[in-house]
C-alpha cells in the first residue's frame, strides 16, 4: 500500500490528530508518513503500528494526497520550500499553524490546493473543535476532505474569512488555557479559604469538570444553569455579585480573548512580510 498521508510535524497537536486518524479507521498507518526528526508519543505509537517515519524531503512518496503542516509556525519559511518540490500538484495542504495565513502557504506550495484550520489540544481526546477555511471558494471539496479527517478529534466548522481563524484562535485555540488557569485560581481561592493543599486541587478540578459534563449533556444555555445554582441572598449570589461586576469576570474575559486576537492578528502581518 502506497502511502498517501504526510504528517510535517509530529509533536503534541500533530500527534493527537494523527491518532484520531488511526483510532477512527479513517486512514491506515502504512497509508500514513511522518516527517519529525523526533516525534512525539503519539507519532511513535503510529510508527509502530506501521506508519513510515521519514526524515528527509525527498523520502516523501510521489503518492502523497494529503499533507498536514503541524510545525511551529516559525519554521515554515525554512522547511516548506524545502518540501514542495517533492510534492504532488495535486497534493492538498492542510495547515494548523497559527498566525499563517493562505496568502504565505501559497506562496510556498502554490498551484496546491490549501485549506487553513485551527484546532485545540481536547482534539488529543476526541473533544476538540475545529475551524477551517479554503483558499478560494472553489474549495467545497477541499473543505469536506479537511473535515473528514479533522473530525476525527471533535466538531469541525467552515468559516468564511481568515479573520475569522483569528477569532476562533483567540476563543478556542487559547481557550484551553484560560480553562486551566482559572482551575489554578479556583485552586489558589480554595487554599486561601482553608482547604488543604491535598483537598483544594480535587474540588477545583472536579468541579470544572464536573460543570463542564453538565453543560455538555444539558440543552440549557450557561445563564440558565448558572441560574439554577443561584438561590437569592445565598452564597453563590455573594459569589456572582462580585464575578459579574463592572471589572468581573465578563469584562475580564473580553480583554483576554482580544488581546488573543489582536496577537493572531499581529502574528498573520508579520508573516506576510
Amino acid at each position: 500500500m502506497a502511502a498517501t498521508h504526510l504528517i510535517i510535524g509530529a509533536g503534541k497537536m500533530g500527534g493527537s490528530l494523527l491518532s484520531g486518524w488511526l483510532d477512527a479507521g479513517i486512514i491506515s498507518p502504512k497509508s500514513l508518513m511522518i516527517l519529525d526528526p523526533n516525534p512525539a508519543q503519539d507519532a511513535q505509537s503510529a510508527i509502530q503500528q506501521g506508519a513510515i517515519h521519514i526524515t528527509k524531503p525527498s523520502d516523501i512518496s510521489k503518492h502523497t494526497t494529503t499533507v498536514l503542516l503541524a510545525i511551529k509556525p516559525q519554521m515554515i519559511e525554512d522547511i516548506g520550500p524545502q518540501i514542495a518540490p517533492y510534492l504532488p500538484n495535486s497534493a492538498l495542504i492542510i495547515s494548523i499553524l497559527a498566525g499563517t495565513s493562505i496568502e504565505v502557504l501559497d506562496g510556498i506550495f502554490s498551484p496546491r490546493p490549501i485549506i487553513r484550520a485551527m484546532p485545540n489540544t481536547p482534539a488529543a481526546i476526541g473533544a476538540g473543535i475545529t475551524a477551517i477555511t479554503g483558499k478560494t471558494a472553489q474549495d467545497e471539496k477541499h473543505l469536506d476532505t479537511a473535515e473528514s479527517l479533522l473530525s476525527a478529534s471533535g466538531g469541525v466548522y467552515r468559516v468564511e474569512t481568515e479573520t475569522l481563524i483569528n477569532a476562533v484562535t483567540a476563543v478556542s485555540g487559547s481557550g484551553p488555557a484560560y480553562i486551566f488557569h482559572l482551575c489554578e485560581a479556583l485552586e489558589a481561592a480554595a487554599l486561601k479559604v482553608g482547604l488543604n493543599e491535598n483537598l483544594a486541587p480535587k474540588f477545583a478540578r472536579q468541579t470544572i469538570i464536573g460543570a463542564a459534563k453538565l453543560l455538555e449533556q444539558s440543552d440549557l444555555p450557561p445563564s440558565d444553569l448558572r441560574r439554577n445554582v443561584t438561590s437569592p441572598n445565598g452564597t453563590t449570589q455573594a459569589a456572582l455579585d462580585e464575578l459579574m461586576s463592572e471589572n468581573g469576570l465578563t469584562q475580564l474575559m473580553i480583554k483576554t480573548v482580544r488581546a488573543a486576537f489582536i496577537r493572531a492578528k499581529e502574528l498573520a502581518k508579520s508573516s506576510r512580510n
